[in-house]
């Protein structure tokens, strides 16, 4: 096929790409336009049917990959599509913390996660491009990536329960309260609304709370990127395998968000189990180095992927079946 499309971008020919994008869009106007037109509360259902129907489009386009790409690329992307995923399960906590502290209701909620995704499009588009370039100049920035995976787990691991952030002394929401004029409650889904001065009567433009959640819940993806981005190049460092499955995992994990938020004090031992595999991910760069393999083999990186999370999520079910218990008496 000679034409515009067959040129490569990246590793890979423009149509694959336009292909990922033209799903996304589909998606994100389908999600938008059909199921959550009008402001309201998802419920529990909801929000594990929504999440379910994302998880298999993510398998699926996994599918597309192994038969374009080859059986290797097919399981280097649902490994990352794994990894990104657990990963991305701390971002609950504090995407959680922040509706709570800006006060949004649930009905509201899905706006903000919705327009906090096309931030994440663009934001991890930067990122892993700037990344990939890296890695392609300069082939021993995967160590750096792997001895940075290294220590950020061994942190994680030693680190115990982290207490809880106090958002009024948060320097960026100083910032933005001094920059720009914030209402005091929220104006429905409205972002962006236009009040008179109390004091000159002219009509201004103020920013609401939902606006100031925005900012924070991406402001948070950029930092969590700045684990899973280097995981994922650990595992893969074809551009297109990294960005298709991060994308697909936070579009699920966000449809997820509403089911989870609900039992998070059930997963209270994931962390470590995260921890672990962050550990693992950046091993075994050295350890292919120090066995003579081009690479770690795939199959492995997967099987070892799935036990580590399944362990980290069966030991935290028993460790707090009594608080399940507890909550369900109650």
């Amino acid at each position: 096929m000679d034409s515009v499309f067959s040129i490569i971008f990246l590793g890979q020919p423009l149509w694959m790409w336009f292909g990922f994008l033209g799903v996304v869009v589909l998606l994100l106007a389908f999600d938008l336009g059909v199921l959550h037109r009008g402001s309201r509360a998802i419920g529990i259902r909801e929000s594990l049917g929504l999440s379910g129907f994302y998880i298999v489009l993510g398998l699926a386009f996994g599918g597309f990959v192994w038969a374009e790409l080859g059986r290797q690329s097919g399981i280097e992307y649902l490994t990352g599509f794994v990894v990104e995923k657990s990963l991305a399960i701390d971002n609950v906590f504090v995407i959680a913390m922040i509706f709570s502290y800006f006060a949004i209701p649930r009905e509201y909620q899905h706006r903000v996660l919705f327009w906090g995704i096309l931030g994440v499009i663009v934001l991890r588009a930067i990122m892993i491009g700037f990344g990939a370039t890296l890695v392609a100049e300069y082939a021993w920035i995967l160590y750096l990536f792997a001895a940075f995976l290294i220590v950020t787990g061994v942190k994680m691991l030693w680190t115990g329960v982290e207490e809880s952030v106090d958002l009024s002394q948060n320097r960026l929401l100083k910032f933005l309260r001094r920059r720009l004029r914030v209402t005091d409650e929220l104006h429905g889904e409205h972002f962006i609304v236009r009040l008179p001065d109390p004091k000159t009567g002219r009509t201004l433009t103020y920013t609401t709370p939902l606006f100031l959640a925005l900012i924070f819940i991406e402001v948070a993806d950029v930092i969590f990127a700045v684990d899973s981005i280097p995981a994922i190049f650990a595992i893969t460092t074809d551009p297109y395998i990294v960005y298709t499955s991060n994308i697909f995992a936070i579009l699920g994990l966000r449809a997820l968000y509403f089911a989870l938020a609900a039992v998070l004090h059930r997963f209270a031992y994931l962390k470590q189990a995260l921890a672990i595999l962050l550990v693992f991910i950046g091993s075994k760069i050295f350890v292919a180095d120090m066995m003579g393999w081009a690479k770690f083999p795939a199959e492995w990186s997967l099987a070892v992927t799935f036990a580590i999370l399944a362990a980290g999520v069966v030991y935290s079910l028993w460790r707090t079946r009594g608080s399940a218990a507890g909550s369900a008496s109650g």
